[in-house]
């Protein structure tokens, strides 16, 4: 697996990735729609997710694809459809045109975001409960993946990461926390698992006051985390208020994208 292609190489969890997956033998594709500065060991491609050919060209001689690029939060349903809806078709077609056996899909907690945290852990293969349009298409990436896991022999991993950043941003945030380092060990984890075939598996961090979804598929690949958000506790309850029992991001997995308005990705 001397060749892996990152879709979304400039965004924030491929930025994050970089680093912690390179390894000496590693070449690291950078596949993002602005163009990415490569480093050693890194070569930079400039193209959507959404062209066919580029992609198929991205992916030459390439033995696993990790596909982040998308829009990442809520967004109008037509831009939705044609970015990650028909990118991730065109990524996962792609790669079998290529002949790549592994993809990696950064799906979310918003494909089951409806998800009451009253009935947590919510486990693993859990039934979709998208909670906006772009929830809507991390469900149908998962679909995606199962129909070319299935139907073309590919490793397919959907990840349904939760709140990947440098630090707990809210309170709440202090149960969803996925760190870069985890993040890191997770991605590695799937692209390393023998022979994964279908999963479907949840990214968190082994934060102490988590608990809210299954890490026993993450860990059958593999996967341990070892951060723990308690580390940033004090500062970030000393920062931000907690929410209100009866507010919908208190109650369901994709906190406030349950709301009647969610955040919208700038465009």
């Amino acid at each position: 697996m001397s060749i892996i292609v990152i879709t979304g190489a400039g965004g924030r969890i491929g930025t994050m990735l970089r680093p912690r997956l390179g390894a000496p033998g590693r070449v690291l594709r950078l596949v993002d729609v602005v163009p990415v500065a490569a480093g050693a060991g890194e070569e930079a491609v400039t193209a959507s997710v959404t062209d066919m050919d580029a992609m198929t060209s991205a992916c030459a001689g390439a033995g696993a694809v990790i596909h982040l690029g998308g829009i990442p939060s809520e967004a109008p349903w037509e831009r939705v459809l044609d970015v990650n809806i028909n990118g991730t078709y065109t990524v996962l077609e792609a790669a079998r045109r290529a002949g790549v056996r592994r993809v990696v899909f950064a799906s979310s907690n918003h494909a089951v975001g409806f998800a009451p945290l009253d009935a947590a852990p919510i486990p693993d293969y859990a039934f979709p409960a998208p909670d906006t349009f772009y929830g809507v298409s991390k469900v149908a990436g998962e679909a995606l993946g199962a129909l070319y896991s299935r139907r073309h022999a590919m490793d397919v991993v959907c990840v349904r990461i939760l709140a990947c950043f440098e630090k707990p941003v809210s309170v709440r945030s202090l149960s969803a926390w996925l760190s870069p380092d985890d993040a890191g060990r997770l991605f590695e984890a799937c692209l390393t698992a023998p022979s994964p075939g279908f999963r479907v598996i949840f990214g968190v961090s082994a934060n102490t006051r988590g608990g809210w979804v299954s890490l026993d598929e993450a860990r059958a690949l593999g996967y341990e985390p070892r951060d723990d958000s308690e580390a940033y506790a004090a500062e970030v309850i000393g920062r931000h208020a907690d929410l209100a029992p009866d507010d919908p991001a208190a109650r369901y997995l994709g906190g406030d994208f349950t709301s009647p308005n969610p955040p919208m990705a700038s465009l």
